[in-house]
Order: C-alpha cells, then structure tokens, then sequence
C-alpha cells in the first residue's frame, strides 16, 4: 500500500529492518500458539431405544456388508443394469445433489481461509491539506502533502485463542461432509427407484401379455358357447356369460395397457431420457434378477453402513462446534492488521535508500453490552443442536424400522410365493375340468366363468407378489445402505490408477 504524508517524521518512524524483526517476535510467537476452544465435548448419543431386529431375522455374517455390495454385484438383470447407469448420469435430482456438495465444498474452502491471514500487495497515493494549526513547520509551512506508499498488506486478522474462527472452520466442515452424505443417498435412492420402476414396468408387461392370453382363450371360449348356441344344446344365458367374460378382459387390458405405460413413462423421467431402444435383453422375470442372499449383519453395524446417519451426525458435529463458536464471541477478540514496504513524499524516491516503513496495528475488541444478543445466540446453538439430536435418533430409529419391515418381507415372501403359485396351479386345473365338464355335458358354463376368472385373478396375485418381493429386497438393500462403500471404493481405486499412470 502507497500513502503520501506532509509528516516526515511518520515516515521514518519504522525505518531500520533490525528493528522491524524484533518489534514482529511477538507476532510469529503468538501466531504459532494453538487456539483453545470452547465447543463442548462431543460424545456420540445413545441408540434409541427399539432400534434394533430381532436376532433370528439376520445372518450373523459380518464378513461382507451390503454397502460393500455394489449395485452391479447386487442387481443381475443387464437391462436393468444398463437403465441404472443412465439414470446416474442423467437424472436431475442426483446432478442437484451433486452440485450441492461442489457448494458446501466451496463454503467450507472460504471458512477455513479465515484461519490464515489474508496478505496482499497494494500501492496508494495519499493526498491531503493540513489545517494551520497542525502543520508540524508552522503557519507558513505547506499545506498540501503528498504520500505514496507501495507494500504488503495483512488486514484483520484474528487471533483464534478462542476457537471461534477454528469452530466456525469445523461447523463448515462437517455441513460439507454432511451434503457430501446426502449426496451418496440421494445416490442409493435413485438406484432403487430405478429398480423398482422397472420391476414394475416387468410386472405390468407381464400382466398384459396374461391378459392377452386370457382374452384369446375367452374369445376361443365365446366361438365355443356360440356354436353350441347356434346347435340348440347351449343357453343363450350361456351365450351371454361368455360375451361378459370376453368384454370383461378387454376392459381389463385397457387398464394394463394404461398401466404398462404410466410404468414406462415413470422410468424414462429416473433415466432423464426416452428408453433406448439398444437395450440388453432382459433377464426372465422373478428372482434371478437380483442376488439372494444379502448379508445383513450385527444392528450396531448399521450406524456406519447408512450414509444418511452419517450425514446426520455430521450435522451434529456441526452444530456442535457452532456452540463452541457463539461461546468464544463472549470473549475478547484481538486482531491485527499491518503493512511493511515503502513510503516517500516524492515518487522518484518511493524505491530509494531510506524508504522503508512499516505498521503493526493490533486491536482488541471486549463485548461490554449487546442487548442479549450473544446469548440469543448461543441459545440458538444449543437448540439447533438439540434438534440435531432429534434428528439423529429419528434417523435411526427409521434406519432400523426399514431394515426391520425388509427383514419381515424376506421371512415371508418365500412361503407366500410357494402358496400363490399352488393356488395357481390348482386354478388352472379347475378351468381345465371345467371346460371338460361345460363340453361333455356335466356342467353349466357358469362353473366355467367362475373358474375362468379365479385362474386369471391366481396369475395376477403371482405377478404382483413376485413384484413386491423384488421390491422388499431392492428395499433391505437400501435399508443396509447397499453399495455406497463400494462406490468409495472404486473412486479410491480410479484414483490411485490415474496417480500410478500419470
């Protein structure tokens, strides 16, 4: 910084690099002495009560956790595989979340930055006129004074022996690191919405080409009962149950056509783009589109497993650490500003022998009264912080209610299956018998309709069954925070593949 004076003396008052050496000691001494701090001691919160499974629902195999599992491991369909790698390129809501860690990023970037003093060259030029009355030559002495100066600067640095720069560096900090977990289960999130919208849009292909050959077989059932009419030995209410069932199914695919479309519709919105047309040929549909068994683990492995409770004791540690800051503004503050370069009345003489200056300015600042507001807040703090707590014991106590709801599905999906396709097995033998019965004679066609509609409502039940397990499953996964340690991993590995390339 450059400042033209009248005063001379003022000039030469920092002049002599001994004694600009000496007169700085203090400041490198108190510039290396650590800062206390004011935060309270963190200690983690208890588990809450019920967050838990009961033993005979998991494995106790903790070799290998689902979030090691990633989701190429987890999910075997190629199609499905295919639609989930677009989606995580594409999707709008995974980019936002994405985007919000590059900010919290940045935002933790400008808070650490005020933990270093900020340093800057800068030149100036001063002009000024000095009343009578201070003129140091007198009356008669020149009133307009010139001053250049050209030097470093450090402006306003404070002096962190109370932590509150340093707590308010940690708050930032733990905010990034707690967008950064939001971001990889916004991750995990999208994953399984695109599983479950595709498994759905499976199923409702499924039932529509059930319900085609349910319409062919009642259509050929119709041609059947109107023959049988046209020879006298059926009934023409005969004939009309026959046009009823027909008619029925055809209402019915208008409803599976709707659904197969609404399905597709849904995941081409999670894949950001039309489905493309060169996609893998599907796996068949049912449980050998996804791995069997996934090992579920101790419940306390689960704090660590889920990034959304990792994200939320960040959040924790946060507002821990602001306590530490509002705590600190309670104290005195001192912060120094100084500058060491030239200075000269003249400016051909701002580089000559004999113009060097130098200042050292500390100032301390006492809060004395502030109307309540430093302790308005840390109240503020120590709520925010309270409501982490809540947050955090809320987010486990969800974390294990899933894992808990999941585990339950995977105890009971298999025997409702088993049940489903018997009751399906014994329904199309009905409709068999039936037909044989309505044919030689035995029986009206209403044993027939009614065994038409109960095969037909058995492979519905099947289906849908066969959806909502792959569902359950997609969901333990998620609940065990599947795949998101897996994708550090590789990331980890990119890296270290690019260093060792490079």
């Amino acid at each position: 910084m450059t400042i033209k004076q009248d005063s001379q003396h003022a000039l030469n008052a920092g002049h002599g690099t001994g004694r600009f050496s000496v007169r700085l000691l203090p400041l490198a001494l108190t510039l290396a002495l650590g800062a206390c701090s004011l935060a309270p001691t963190y200690e983690r919160p208890e588990t809450p009560s019920g967050a838990t499974w009961t033993a005979n629902q998991a494995d106790t195999d903790t070799a290998r956790t689902a979030a090691e599992i990633s989701w190429q491991e987890f999910f075997l369909d190629p199609q499905l595989k295919a639609l989930i790698g677009i989606s995580l390129e594409n999707n709008r809501d995974l980019r936002v979340a994405l985007l919000r860690v590059e900010e919290a990023r940045a935002q933790y970037r400008i808070q650490r930055a005020d933990q270093l003093p900020n340093i800057g060259v800068n030149g100036q030029v001063q002009r000024s006129r000095t009343a009578e009355q201070l003129r140091a030559g007198g009356p008669d002495s020149p009133a307009l004074g010139t001053v250049y100066q050209a030097g470093l600067a450090m402006t306003s640095y404070e002096l962190d022996f109370f932590g509150r720069v340093r707590n308010l560096s940690e708050a930032a900090l733990q905010q990034y690191l707690a967008t950064e977990q939001a971001a990889k289960t916004a991750r995990i999130a999208l994953v399984t919405e695109v599983a479950n919208a595709y498994f759905a849009e499976r199923a409702a292909e499924t039932l529509l080409d059930l319900g085609r050959k349910t319409r062919e077989a009642r259509q050929a059932s119709y041609e059947l009962v109107l023959a049988r009419f046209e020879g006298g030995v059926a009934t023409e209410l005969e004939l009309n149950q026959a046009r009823g069932l027909r008619d029925a199914i055809d209402a019915e695919l208008a409803q599976l056509q709707r659904s197969s479309m609404q399905a597709k519709n849904a995941l081409a919105l999670l894949i950001g783009q039309e489905l493309p047309a060169d996609l893998p040929a599907p796996a068949p549909f049912g449980s050998s589109q996804l791995i069997t068994n996934i090992p579920v683990g101790v419940p306390s492995s689960l704090l660590t497993q889920r990034p959304d409770i990792l994200g939320a004791e960040n959040q924790l540690l946060s507002a821990n650490a602001s306590i530490g800051a509002a705590r600190a503004a309670f104290f005195p503050s001192i912060s120094l500003t100084g500058q060491f370069g030239t200075a000269s009345t003249h400016l051909s003489d701002l580089f000559g022998s004999g113009s060097g200056a130098w200042s050292f300015v500390p100032v301390i600042n006492l809060p004395i009264f502030t109307a309540g507001r430093l302790q308005a807040n840390l109240d503020v703090a120590e709520v925010r912080k309270d409501i982490a707590v809540a947050n955090y014991e809320k987010t486990i106590q969800q974390a294990f209610r899933e894992v808990a709801d999941a585990l339950a599905g995977e105890a009971t999906y298999g025997d409702q299956l088993k049940a489903l396709r018997a009751q399906e097995s014994a329904a199309g033998r009905t409709l068999e018998l039936s037909n044989l019965r309505y044919e030689t004679g035995v029986d009206s066609y209403l044993q027939v309709q009614t065994a038409q509609i109960s095969h037909f409502s058995a492979q519905q039940a099947v289906v849908q069954a066969e959806a909502a397990s792959l569902n359950n499953r997609v969901a333990l996964y998620k609940a065990l925070g599947g795949g998101w340690q897996a994708e550090d991993l590789a990331a980890a590995q990119r890296v270290e593949a690019e260093n060792a390339g490079s």
